[in-house]
């Protein structure tokens, strides 16, 4: 899964990166919980790639209320094209999602206690961002206003996350951004092959300290490295 990420870039860092023709203002983060109000990047056609402000937990348009979203942070590759919860989003309404890195915990035994240990894991390359694969969706309040929400979608881990844990967010890169928020691609042959994990040597991840489990806490201390106790 992915439960928490870092964007610590700026609008302006973020539009030269991606080549946005338009960025909404937003301030750095990294401790970014689900519910909360994030950066996507979508294709709007005849203007090319924007980025937009939404809540972070998917709503269907169908939905009865927006409490459903608390429980659709992620999606499943494996079967976000047929679920009915995302397979609207998943044909007609992709993002990705903007992440310096993101966290994820890996279940330890130390001194004869368990715990969860968390790690930060980001691109190799410095000042690089992760393009995290995501479905976007609207639903109408009933007093008539719009929520815009997404999600991002996850997959089998690779050679750096399995010792970590078993799923990892998609990251695509390359063509593959093109082809994920292609508006008029709706070619479910095409897109799910594009929804696997990403090269072991793109990312590297480290342990963090144990500050990071409040979601409450903030600031780039939060990603630096630790050294890890026997």
């Amino acid at each position: 899964m992915c439960g928490r990420y870092v964007l610590s870039g700026t609008p302006s860092e973020l539009s030269a990166y991606f080549g946005l023709q338009d960025c909404p203002d937003f301030l750095p983060r990294f401790n970014i919980a689900p519910q909360s109000d994030i950066p996507v990047i979508r294709q709007r056609p005849e203007i090319g790639l924007v980025g937009q402000i939404v809540r972070w937990g998917l709503v269907p348009s169908w939905a009865k209320d927006s409490s459903i979203g608390a429980k659709l942070n992620n999606a499943r590759a494996e079967t976000v094209a047929d679920k009915p919860s995302f397979r609207s989003s998943f044909t007609r309404h992709r993002c990705i999602i903007p992440a310096s890195g993101y966290f994820e915990w890996q279940a330890v035994s130390r001194n004869g206690k368990a715990f969860k240990q968390p790690w930060y894991i980001r691109p190799t390359e410095e000042n690089a961002y992760f393009a995290m694969a995501g479905l976007l969706a609207k639903w109408v309040a009933p007093d008539g206003s719009n929520l815009i929400t997404a999600c991002v979608i996850t997959t089998e881990p690779n050679g750096v996350m399995t010792p970590i844990y078993d799923r990892m967010p998609v990251i695509l890169s390359g063509n593959d951004i093109g082809t994920w928020l292609d508006p008029v691609n709706h070619d479910r042959n095409v897109l799910i092959p594009i929804l696997k994990s990403v090269a072991d040597e793109t990312m590297k991840a480290v342990p963090v300290s144990l500050s990071v489990n409040r979601a409450g806490n903030e600031g780039p201390e939060l990603i630096q490295a630790i050294e890890l106790s026997e």
